[in-house]
């Protein structure tokens, strides 16, 4: 298809249905992952109780609310998630959603998750895009009978998005690591040698490599699968297959059902009139104003060059990213390497000559000391909230110099910098 043909075909006039089926899925989920994290008290546990966060740099202006405040943001949420699958309210919904969650991954980047960074990201397309269009109880209240048909780049974009996960998931594992010495798969598969039926396989050196080459692959390619119409259905039980897979080895949380749900808006109304044969060509088609399609172009290619770029920054930054961590977030390295860390942090008044340390756990919580351990930003961030509290105290000099002793994939090392400078 030539460049000359892509406005007309992004134009293309399609079933609301297959958006409307992801619509739904993805509210659904996105209400029981809310409820959920209500359910365990995590709101209290991440949010209320910690004395201290780590927040995004450009970001700091974004706090804990008020214990009620902060109950009353994720029922929000929860409720906002639950409209979108109805198809209730639509537009205000999806911003309430995006808005809402957004505000909640940005407190702390202690729980920095790349499917959460998904999430976010389709919310905000979906502000944008008409999935109510078919199935909606918008349409109930408005009487209409007939739903009208979607542009094409309305499941092109999210289709893009899943693909840009996906693709760069790989690319993040193209490395000597992951592939020539299998780490950190041989790791991981070690300590679950009591899996039913292949656990006792574990130890072997071939089954890490069979993890790590397979998963690579497919991530590289599945979406390409997804793509093909002869190859879709027998894709879509690969990536159920992969995805149960990775649930039951490792705690990842919300993530695998997430990317199944997500892989469905790859099936187009061909493949669902399979499953609900009446909805045919059952929708109106109403032709978009040149006006909003030019519009829709020059936003995609914005947001598409920024989805692209962003994965890619780490390459010219200097250093090895597992290391400095510079570009690792919002990159989707996906369970690309196994890190821990532990750090100190050595305090000096001149003025006084008095010396003594500080250890992390006195002001955070474990989760939030594992985490900080090992991610350069984040321990020169909490190395500030130091000086700035002896600061306070009548120290007005206070040196702080950090050590910090770090293993990515067993290779260790012990780094020493003082927080003035950045990290070695």
């Amino acid at each position: 298809m030539g460049i000359d043909r892509l406005p007309t075909y992004l134009g293309t006039p399609r079933s609301p249905y297959p958006l409307a089926i992801f619509r739904i899925a993805f509210g659904l989920l996105m209400f029981c992952s809310q409820i959920r994290f209500l359910a365990k008290g995590w709101v209290a546990d991440l949010y209320i109780d910690p004395p201290f966060h780590f927040p995004y740099r450009g970001f700091e202006w974004v706090q804990v609310l008020p214990a009620s405040w902060m109950y009353a943001l994720v029922i929000c949420c929860a409720l906002c998630a639950l409209l979108i699958a109805l198809g209730l309210i639509y537009r205000l919904a999806t911003i309430s959603f995006f808005l809402s969650f957004t505000y909640l991954e940005l407190i702390d980047k202690t729980w920095y998750l790349n499917h959460y960074y998904f999430i976010s990201l389709v919310g905000f397309l979906m502000i944008f895009i008409p999935a109510h269009r078919a199935w909606s109880l918008d349409n109930l209240i408005r009487g209409r009978k007939v739903p009208l048909a979607v542009p094409q780049w309305s499941l092109w974009i999210l289709q893009f998005q899943l693909g840009i996960v996906y693709v760069f998931a790989g690319i993040a594992k193209l490395k000597y690591d992951w592939l020539i010495k299998g780490e950190p798969m041989k790791t991981w598969l070690s300590a679950r040698t009591d899996f039913p039926l292949i656990g006792t396989y574990f130890d072997s050196d071939w089954m890490a490599y069979l993890f790590s080459w397979g998963g690579t692959l497919y991530d590289l390619f599945i979406v390409f699968f997804l793509l093909n119409r002869r190859t879709r259905p027998w894709a879509y039980v690969a990536v159920w297959g992969f995805h149960v897979m990775t649930w039951l080895l490792f705690p990842i949380g919300m993530f695998p059902w997430i990317m199944i749900a997500a892989t469905l808006v790859f099936f187009d109304e061909n493949d669902w009139q399979k499953i609900f044969p009446r909805i045919g060509d059952h929708f109106e088609t109403k032709p978009q104003p040149a006006s909003i399609l030019r519009l829709a172009i020059i936003s995609l290619a914005i947001y598409m060059l920024i989805q692209v770029s962003l994965p890619l920054r780490h390459f010219i930054l200097p250093g090895d990213v597992l290391w400095n961590e510079k570009g690792l977030r919002f990159a989707w390295h996906v369970m690309v390497m196994e890190k821990n860390g532990m750090v100190t942090y050595y305090m000096h008044d001149p003025e006084s000559g008095k010396k003594w340390t500080e250890t992390p756990n006195r002001y955070l919580i474990p989760a939030q000391t594992r985490q900080m351990a090992f991610q350069p930003d984040m321990i020169q961030q909490f190395g500030e909230f130091l000086e700035k509290e002896w600061e306070k105290k009548g120290y007005p000099d206070i040196q702080v110099e950090i050590e910090n002793r770090v293993c990515v994939n067993k290779e260790c090392k012990t780094m020493r910098w003082n927080l003035a400078d950045s990290f070695p």
